[in-house]
């Protein structure tokens, strides 16, 4: 009581320390509101950061700042699927390089003519971004002295992330979408529900670990260590209602105040799993196709992770999409001449049918593409045959090690005319199938 709009705050939780228990409490530490709707600052490495000593945090992680909701007065383009054309991009990517604009890496820069213009030449109906929702830099990152880029390590799910504010504040966010939609252009948010950037049991204490860690995650036998279905450390713990609850008022939070139009959900399988297994009618799954605030928005699922039966394709239920990688590798694969990949390819084109077509489902479930923010680039799919990955400290060992790609003649850049023709017309053949 009493705290007003623009004042900045955090939280600090008394309880037991017994990682034994599940529980690891420590009012040491400053932590971030999970319902934050901004962040002030950023999460500096520091050993204050871990749980289990007395040194304070609150030097090291960002400020929570109270906004007052809003609801958006944006109106939507709503693009039928069937005429839906999505263009991945990244805040800072689409925009730092792009001449003339102000506060380039930014939503301020998004929203711009420059922007909207070239989206608009491009044809597309949807710009689907890389995660928005506030992250931070993992420690392995900052002792290289690297940051992350791709922002799959969300810590705030209402919150944008600071990085890509120039100032304005959520306001700078709103302005954005409704300016995009003036174009004609959805915005669509892949989020990261799946986990947080808290990592495993030797993770940093920022947020859900200190507040209830037994509750927000999904705890290994013993209790002291985490499932790691997703990759990262840990699995957010999707049969507890209040986990349920805190996504679901996330989701409707971003389409009624900020305006999007939907959302591409990252390791979605996660989100459907419960301890006896995926299941397309588990809790979150239910909420979701009963919410009518969502029913009216594009949900679309990476049916997949690293967890036991973590590929799910063609198993979600209505109204979702999904990420179709067989149209990725079987295009892929019919393009650098593979044998007996013809009749895939023809599946490929029919809308994968036999995966898809079955529950009442439409016929443009399937969402198709060759390349996105996984693996090789339109460019590199066609300029490599093997990965190198050198320049980000991980001694090539990151990332998928068969992209199905052929250098055409040439390993990387060439001046060989032939080669450089080659390359040309086989990206014009895969865009070309994707378009059919």
């Amino acid at each position: 009581d009493g705290l007003g709009e623009g004042q900045l705050y955090g939280l600090r939780a008394h309880g037991p320390y017994a990682p034994d228990q599940g529980h690891r409490f420590n009012p040491a530490k400053l932590l971030i509101d999970p319902y934050a709707r901004e962040l002030i600052g950023d999460v500096v490495n520091d050993e204050a950061l871990w749980g289990g000593n007395d040194l304070d945090s609150a030097d090291f992680v960002p400020r929570c700042r109270v906004v007052v909701d809003r609801p958006t007065q944006t109106v939507r383009p709503q693009t039928s699927l069937s005429d839906t054309v999505i263009y991945e991009a990244n805040v800072k990517g689409l925009t730092a390089r792009m001449p003339g604009l102000e506060a380039p890496g930014s939503f301020a820069a998004l929203g711009s003519d420059a922007v909207i213009g070239h989206l608009t030449d491009l044809g597309v109906s949807a710009l689907e971004l890389l995660p928005v929702q506030a992250f931070f830099d993992d420690a392995f990152l900052a002792e290289k002295g690297l940051r992350n880029y791709w922002g799959y390590q969300t810590i705030g799910f209402f919150a944008p992330a600071p990085r890509y504010l120039s100032g304005g504040g959520l306001d700078e966010v709103r302005i954005a979408v409704d300016r995009l939609h003036r174009a004609g252009i959805e915005v669509l948010l892949d989020v990261v529900y799946n986990h947080t950037s808290e990592g495993d049991e030797g993770g940093a204490t920022l947020c859900f670990r200190g507040l209830d860690n037994a509750s927000y995650y999904r705890l290994a036998d013993g209790r002291a260590q985490y499932i790691n279905d997703t990759g990262t450390g840990n699995t957010l713990n999707f049969d507890h209602p209040m986990v349920t609850r805190l996504v679901m008022d996330s989701l409707r939070y971003w389409v009624e105040v900020i305006g999007v139009d939907g959302f591409r959900f990252d390791l979605c399988e996660t989100l459907g799993r419960t301890a006896e297994g995926f299941r397309a009618d588990g809790p979150f799954m239910t909420a979701m196709r009963q919410d009518p605030v969502l029913a009216e928005v594009k949900l679309i699922a990476e049916p997949w992770d690293i967890g036991p039966g973590g590929y799910q394709l063609g198993n979600f239920p209505a109204p979702f999409l999904e990420w179709n990688d067989r149209f990725r590798d079987d295009t892929r694969r019919f393009w650098r001449g593979d044998m007996s990949v013809a009749s895939a390819m023809a599946e490929r084109l029919a809308g994968s049918a036999p995966i898809f077509d079955h529950a009442g489902r439409v016929a443009h479930s399937s969402v198709n593409f060759i390349t996105a923010h996984d693996g090789f680039t339109l460019n590199d799919l066609t300029s490599y045959s093997e990965k190198h990955n050198a320049q980000n400290g991980e001694d090539n060992r990151d990332g998928h090690n068969e992209n199905l790609s052929d250098n055409l003649g040439a390993e990387g850049e060439t001046d060989d005319d032939a080669v450089i023709h080659a390359r040309a017309r086989r990206q014009r053949a895969f865009l070309a199938t994707l378009l059919l």
